[in-house]
């Protein structure tokens, strides 16, 4: 049409022929006709029941890839009843924001419980930590791929280092501007006469070995928890938007590490094995009834080859036939049933021997003999029990033990009970020469672990890592605070014989994200607690549920063919498969 012939017409038909022309224009510089016409071409031949869900899927193929466009968090309570936080991640998907998944970690502030103002404290933790998640952390991770967990990771541990360098400098202008008192010189004290003898002093025994200070304990940032919470957050994310387990995507994440760290080139999973979980049958620690401190935890190690399911009933039999002994055995009638926050049967007794005699009792009674069909794990805590004003350790009440005298006592009862295969911090980490000494008495029969949370970047400048243990043969790794994803790969990927991974007694309910962690991370032990509370059996059936999927889908790795390294119980010597290094 001429430029004459055009200016004849009304104005509407002019608009519309310029709409007209902007649209084609439009459709001609993208493939959208191109692709509607070959989708529409399969379709006649498919010839498909549902006809716009099979275009939704054709197109959903070739949408943009989500992004997120924020995070939001909220204050939760965890197994405890304190306060905690919760992250969600929310995701721009086919041009729509939609909620996605979110996670809670362990906010494991043990010091804060120590100080007067713990409950203050904690409630600054955690408001700090919904500030971060609802402002800065989620103005950074705006915009980004939910599938870049390194990225955004980094962009989280780069942030909290940050924070950290701040609140060092806080501390070193504070500790400038403090005024130090004055301290008076010494006076020697004059020793009576009846400490002396032939012109010499008695020496003090207590003086003479004097039990190394206690450390500090570890400082965690308050808000560092957010950190944590958004990087799991982010990970179940990116697994829900790939529709495929949490395991499964955390186990392509450790892939990745492995073969960037050249240590396994070409290699392909074909399989995964399920962690034998360490269940935790009885408490006789320092908040039981009764007068034994040490006991803290023990703990059941099943045979290998066991499923799950197998191993959960197991330890219910054994936990029913443990109240029916100490019923029977009471005076005054069934004893009345106590669980702690581990969800750990909580019982009170005078002696070291008489919860393994029980347990004992129960496993022969059920024709599941200790030292061949399970064996035993006795976490210790026992910095919880040094009574710093004696320099011993309140082993039993009114009994106290120096560091040497427990090393004895542990070797006794390692004589006395060879089903006891590992020991958990048995010794304070300051009690160097004792770690020795324990060692050389009962290494070669019986593993020491010790406790660890995964620390994040940064947290050196607050609280210098101790030096390593004499013996240990493996530590309980936690993932708290602010511990990412990545760094959580990194640690197990570099450690996986001599890492279990554990739950804490600060779990948020209803979170079963461990279990998945725990198989996608290759570990080769799990240790959940006891088996009361919705916090621990939500992760054991989650536990089952992976495991029997898995053998519904033929790639599940039998433990009987390749048992877990670390505890004396499962060493044989056969090759190891990849899923094991």
């Amino acid at each position: 049409m001429s430029r004459t012939d055009s200016a004849r017409l009304p104005d509407d038909e002019l608009r519309f022929m310029a709409l007209k022309n902007r649209a084609a224009e439009y459709y001609n510089s993208t493939t959208i006709l191109q692709d509607l016409e070959a989708v529409l071409n399969q379709m006649f031949f498919h010839n498909p029941e549902d006809t716009y869900g099979y275009l939704a899927n054709y197109f959903m193929k070739l949408s943009v890839a989500p992004s997120i466009s924020r995070l939001r968090g909220r204050g939760v309570y965890d197994a405890r009843g304190q306060g905690s936080v919760r992250a969600q991640v929310m995701c721009i998907v086919r041009n729509q924001e939609q909620r996605m998944s979110s996670a809670a970690i362990s906010s494991d502030f043990g010091f804060l419980e120590q100080s007067a103002d713990g409950p203050d404290a904690r409630t600054n933790h955690v408001d700090i930590a919904l500030y971060w998640i609802n402002g800065v952390l989620s103005q950074m991770l705006q915009g980004l791929s939910p599938f870049d967990q390194t990225g955004i990771d980094g962009i989280l541990s780069d942030f909290l280092e940050v924070r950290y360098l701040e609140e060092e400098e806080v501390k070193r202008r504070e500790k400038a501007n403090r005024v130090e008192p004055e301290v008076e010189a010494p006076v020697t004290p004059l020793v009576p006469e009846k400490e002396k003898k032939g012109g010499k002093v008695k020496k003090n025994a207590s003086a003479e070995k004097q039990i190394p200070p206690r450390a500090p304990p570890e400082q965690e940032l308050p808000g560092s928890v957010a950190i944590g919470s958004v990087s799991l957050a982010v990970a179940k994310t990116a697994a829900e938007l790939l529709d495929v387990p949490l395991y499964q995507y955390i186990s392509t994440l450790r892939k990745e590490v492995i073969q960037k760290a050249n240590r396994m080139d070409g290699w392909t999973q074909t399989g995964f094995h399920v962690p034998v979980p360490l269940v935790t049958l009885l408490s006789c620690g320092k908040s039981s009834p009764g007068k034994l401190n040490l006991l803290e935890e023990i703990i059941m190690i099943p045979r290998a080859g066991q499923s799950v399911k197998q191993i959960t009933e197991m330890a219910l039999k054994i936990q029913k036939e443990m109240i029916r002994i100490m019923s029977a055995a009471s005076k005054a009638g069934p004893i009345q049933e106590m669980f702690s926050v581990t969800g750990v049967l909580v019982v009170g007794y005078e002696r070291l021997e008489q919860p393994l005699d029980v347990i004992a009792e129960a496993c022969a009674n059920l024709e599941l003999p200790l030292g061949t069909e399970l064996h035993l794990a006795i976490n210790c805590a026992a910095q919880e029990l040094m009574d710093y004003s004696k320099g011993k350790y309140e082993v039993v009440t009114g009994g106290p033990k120096s560091p040497d005298e427990l090393v004895d006592l542990y070797q006794g009862l390692v004589t006395r009970y060879p089903a006891v295969q590992a020991l958990i911090d048995p010794l304070r980490k300051e009690d160097l020469d004792q770690w020795e000494k324990l060692r050389a008495a009962i290494g070669a029969s019986c593993t020491l672990l010790c406790e660890a949370a995964a620390k994040p970047p940064g947290q050196a400048v607050l609280s210098p890592a101790p030096p390593p243990l004499p013996g240990v043969g493996g530590h309980v790794l936690k993932q708290t605070t602010g511990t990412s994803v990545s760094s959580l790969i990194r640690i197990a990927a570099n450690n996986q014989d001599a890492l279990i991974l554990g739950a804490t007694c600060n779990e948020p309910c209803g979170e079963d994200s461990l279990s998945d962690l725990a198989v996608g991370l290759g570990m080769s032990f799990v240790k959940l607690g006891g088996l009361a509370g919705a916090e621990r059996l939500t992760k054991c059936n989650r536990l089952i549920a992976i495991e029997e999927e898995l053998a519904q889908q033929g790639i599940l790795v039998s433990r009987e063919k390749h048992p877990p390294p670390l505890l004396v119980e499962y060493i044989e010597e056969q090759p190891q498969s990849p899923e094991q290094n």
